[in-house]
């Protein structure tokens, strides 16, 4: 009989990378979502700066959308710090099974968030 195999320093070295990449991508979520936020006020100043009186529609539509952005980005690297550790935790136990759900998720919603920007944008022009 094989003696069971726990995981070594190159999984746990894989799922701190993980964890890591996790974390740039919530990084990148709030930032989307702040420049979501601020996009209806650079809009409103660059058209004054050209002379020109435009009327911005629904900005709390771009403010909420952009909060909402920030949240998830928050919440992602919250879920991910637990997946990291739920990760490592069955590592040393030898008990690793994937699992996808933060995946798949945060790829639903991003999808979400993209069909909902076209509809806002079409709307708008």
């Amino acid at each position: 009989m094989e003696p069971k195999k726990f995981g070594g320093p190159n999984d746990h070295l894989a799922n701190e990378r993980t964890f890591l990449a996790w974390v740039r991508t919530s990084i990148g979520i709030m930032a989307f979502g702040f420049v979501v936020v601020k996009f209806s006020l650079f809009v409103k100043q660059f058209s004054l700066m050209l002379g020109k009186d435009l009327v911005v529609k629904s900005p709390g539509l771009s403010a909420v959308a952009g909060i909402t952005l920030v949240a998830v980005g928050a919440a992602t690297v919250i879920f991910s710090w637990f997946r990291y550790r739920n990760i490592e935790k069955q590592l040393n136990e030898g008990t690793y099974g994937h699992s996808s759900g933060l995946l798949t998720g945060l790829t639903c919603f991003i999808f979400l968030v993209s069909v909902l920007l076209i509809v806002y944008l079409l709307e708008s022009t």
